[in-house]
Order: structure tokens, then C-alpha cells, then sequence
């Protein structure tokens, strides 16, 4: 109910009651929950290594978090409360459930590297704290069973000591490789292509992120990850910014519905380009937008030409495949 009714209450309104509050509090909960059941369930070891993709994670993760407590403690100064939760609540169930936990799982049966679960209990405890003035319920319950504590100790007087340190370029880098990811994922979804099947990945050009090369193979079952001048036939591709990936797909698709596929999405973007363009064509929009309006309508034709054109190249790969 508390968190439910806080994540909604714009400083200074009324919040009107209703029950999809404490579903959406109850459901918080349950993560929050779930995760520290999968954290506290994992073997520990010190004779395993730490995996490439997890010391990346770790290094990622907790610039992220500290830019985060930097965000929340600015939101407290400005009694922008629900702001500030939203922020927490992002911040877990986005970056620590869906990503950083992902990418540090070790595998089904095997124990996780002590030095990869040490820093992950510290994680965990620095959001308990974050969360802990919304939630103080579970958060508390939760901090008591992370570590040992002694008769008396409290989080509710526990001080919250996190570094200041961020490194603004692993963030920016990795929201790339989230995308990446993304579209490797969704390449997999399309075309029924099971989590087992090994994939390849093809950067067209240069890897923009090849230092996360391990995240990515780790993250999306790949069996390789090459920089190549011209993408294979009839693979699935897509854009991240102005760099082309592609999958090839060797015979795991049906070539005819990925066309048909193909041939709407690039409809799509032709009229979306031609919008784009009769807005630059408008010579009252040209001379009074601001600089800035007028560069993100260019980067949108730049990027709208880039797409087209390599659906037209997959397209008649595909087609040059199916005669």
C-alpha cells in the first residue's frame, strides 16, 4: 500500500485510492523478494574464476547505482519523493533484476565465483538502504537475513555508504549493448529461434562496444562475435545508432513470412522518411527551428536512409536466396 501510493503521489496532489496501487506494491515486493531468495540460493566458491562477463557487470553496475543515490539524494533536496522512488524502482528492477543479476548468473548447478557474490551482497544492500525510507517493511526483514548482524543493529540507522565514483562512459557504452542485446533477443522471438541454438553475431564495419563482447555472447547464446565487411546472405539484420549487426540465419527461417516481414517495416520507414523529409523541405520549419531541432531532424533522415537501405539489401538477399 505505502510503496503503491508513494510511486504515484506527485508532490503536493491528491492521490485517489485505488486497489491497482497495492497490486503494484505487492508485485514490487515479490521482486524485490525473489531476487534476494536467487542470491542468497547461489553455491559460493573461491576455485572458480570470475567470468569476463561478470567482472564487466560488476564494474558497470556500480557506477550505475552511484549515479543513481546521486539522482535520489538531489530528488530528497527538491521533496521530490515519488520521482526519487521511481528512480529506485527502476534502478532494481530494470538494471539490478533484468541485467546486472542476468548477466552474473553462473550456470545451471555451478557455484558463483566468492569475489562475484561479495560484490553482488553489496549491491544488494546499497538498494536496501535506497529503498529502505519507501519500503522500511521487507527491506529491513531482508537486511537482518544478507549477513550476520548483531542484537540491536538496524537498517533503519544503518548508514548508507556508497562511492561517488561513476564512470559516465561505461554507462553510456553499455545502454548500446542493452540494445544490442535487445535486438538479438528479438531476432530470436521472431523467428522461433530457441534460447539452445548457438548464434553467430556479425558487426558490419567496426564493434562500437567490443569490450562487451563477453556480455553480449554471454546474454544471447552467441558462438561468435565477428567484425565483417559485408553481412551474410539472408541474415536477419538490424541498427544500433549508425553501426549494422546482423544474424545469420542458414536455414532456421521461413524466407517468404521474413520478406513479407521485411517489405512492411520497410513501407514503414519510407513514410516515415518522406515525413521527415517534407518537414526539412518546409522552408518556414528550416528558418525558424532551432539549430538543435533541425540536426535531430537530419539525424532522423540519416538514420531513416541507413535502415532503408539495408532492408533493401536483406530483401533482395532473401529473394536472390529463395530463386
Amino acid at each position: 500500500v505505502r510503496m503503491g501510493m508513494m510511486l504515484s503521489a506527485p508532490a503536493g496532489n491528491d492521490i485517489l485510492f485505488d486497489d491497482a496501487l497495492c497490486e503494484q506494491g505487492r508485485n514490487f515486493n515479490n521482486k524485490i523478494w525473489n531476487a534476494f531468495r536467487l542470491i542468497k540460493g547461489w553455491e559460493v566458491s573461491s576455485e572458480v574464476p570470475v567470468p569476463e562477463a561478470a567482472e564487466l557487470a560488476m564494474r558497470w553496475f556500480e557506477s550505475k547505482q552511484n549515479a543513481v543515490a546521486a539522482e535520489v539524494a538531489d530528488l530528497f533536496n527538491k521533496y521530490r519523493l515519488s520521482e526519487a522512488l521511481m528512480a529506485v524502482y527502476k534502478l532494481f528492477w530494470d538494471e539490478f533484476s533484468s541485467w546486472y543479476l542476468e548477466m552474473i548468473k553462473p550456470a545451471y548447478g555451478q557455484p558463483i565465483n566468492r569475489k562475484v557474490y561479495e560484490a553482488t551482497i553489496g549491491f544488494f544492500d546499497n538498494l536496501l538502504h535506497l529503498l529502505h525510507p519507501f519500503m522500511p517493511f521487507i527491506t529491513e526483514e531482508l537486511w537482518q537475513h544478507l549477513c550476520d548482524r548483531t542484537d540491536g543493529e538496524s537498517l533503519m540507522v544503518s548508514p548508507l555508504s556508497m562511492s561517488a565514483l561513476v564512470d559516465e562512459d561505461i554507462i553510456r557504452e553499455f545502454e548500446v549493448v542493452k540494445e544490442v542485446i535487445s535486438n538479438i533477443r528479438s531476432i530470436r522471438l521472431q523467428k522461433n529461434i530457441a534460447q539452445k541454438e548457438a548464434l553467430e553475431l556479425q558487426v558490419i564495419g567496426e564493434n562500437p562496444v567490443v569490450a562487451f563482447n563477453a556480455v553480449v555472447t554471454k546474454m544471447c547464446n552467441l558462438s561468435s562475435i565477428n567484425v565483417v565487411e559485408n553481412k551474410a546472405d539472408g541474415a536477419a539484420s538490424f541498427m544500433v545508432g549508425t553501426t549494422e549487426y546482423a544474424v545469420p540465419l542458414g536455414n532456421m527461417i521461413d524466407v517468404e513470412a521474413e520478406i513479407a516481414r521485411m517489405e512492411a517495416e520497410l513501407k514503414h520507414k519510407e513514410g516515415f522518411l518522406q515525413g521527415v523529409l517534407k518537414k526539412l523541405g518546409n522552408e518556414k520549419f528550416v528558418n525558424n527551428a532551432p539549430a538543435a531541432v533541425l540536426e535531430m531532424e537530419r539525424k532522423k533522415q540519416a538514420d531513416a536512409e541507413s535502415i532503408i537501405k539495408s532492408l533493401k539489401e536483406s530483401i533482395a538477399a532473401l529473394k536472390k536466396k529463395e530463386c
